[in-house]
């Protein structure tokens, strides 16, 4: 993230489960990474141009997410490439589509 111009504070806490919940974030879209941006939740290794989009277009949402690990995601590289998905999710529980990495 560091490279790609976004400012990282890392916080390590043990309640990380209360953090998610307490930002909506659902089961189904869960990681092992809960960040925060400008108001925003960013959930797994969700690619930088994808913060960026969300930071330059402010959608109405509360968030963005990649659930599980996927190979080839940022942090997950060198084992092998999956395709994934980056995950737009509201506070009332709506899950869309936000961007696909093929």
């Amino acid at each position: 993230m560091r490279e790609n111009g976004i400012a990282v504070k890392v916080v390590h806490d043990e309640n990380l489960q209360q953090i998610k919940n307490k930002n909506g974030v659902m089961k189904k879209i869960e990681s092992c990474h809960t960040g925060i941006i400008e108001g925003y939740v960013i959930e797994g290794h969700v690619p930088a141009k994808d913060i960026q989009r969300l930071l330059k277009e402010k959608p109405k949402i509360a968030g963005i997410a990649v659930p599980g690990m996927p190979q080839g995601s940022p942090g997950m590289e060198g084992h092998g490439y999956d395709s994934f998905h980056t995950l737009s999710f509201e506070s009332n529980g709506k899950i869309g589509l936000y961007s696909s990495h093929e």
